[in-house]
């Protein structure tokens, strides 16, 4: 069983995680939405606070057609809704891709304080690979960033995805 102190207990006795186990573990919830995307791109996220989780979701715009809704979006969306508000500070998001940049500035806004995620974007990824959007001197707090966790798991899905589309 997991606690919300970053430890799990078995046989009665209390085993410490690092932070990178834990970054492993919520990743990998992120990648078990991004495998219920279908028939959308194959992302996931998941939002938690003190390693408890608060929201999860999957890209879902095919679904709604809404272009808005990103995985990332979803989650803060639902997490607002729960919190009943929109300021999500001392969270920590975790997300397959790096986000586009409707996501990255929703991330800014919604005052998340970590961000985690699995698979560069050279394509749209607003976090350095295509973009940067979480530069210094914006008028609102960035979050610490982390990428590359599950790397591989995640790129592997999204080309699984794309194979054959082009």
């Amino acid at each position: 069983m997991l606690t919300p102190e970053g430890s799990s207990r078995e046989g009665g006795k209390e085993l410490k995680r690092s932070l990178s186990e834990w970054d492993h573990h919520w990743m990998g919830l992120a990648l078990a939405e991004a495998k219920r995307a279908q028939p959308d791109v194959p992302v996931g996220s998941v939002l938690v606070r003190e390693n408890l989780l608060l929201a999860q979701g999957h890209n879902q715009k095919e679904k709604s057609q809404d272009p808005t809704d990103h995985a990332e979006i979803v989650v803060l969306r639902r997490a607002s809704e729960m919190l009943k508000s929109w300021r999500l500070e001392g969270t920590t998001l975790y997300t397959t891709l790096e986000p586009c940049p409707m996501c990255a500035e929703a991330i800014i806004q919604a005052r998340v304080s970590r961000l985690v995620y699995g698979a560069y974007d050279p394509r749209s990824g607003a976090l350095g690979s295509a973009f940067n959007l979480f530069i210094a001197g914006r008028p609102y707090p960035i979050p610490e960033v982390v990428g590359g966790i599950a790397e591989e798991e995640c790129k592997s899905l999204l080309i699984e995805f794309f194979r054959g589309k082009d």
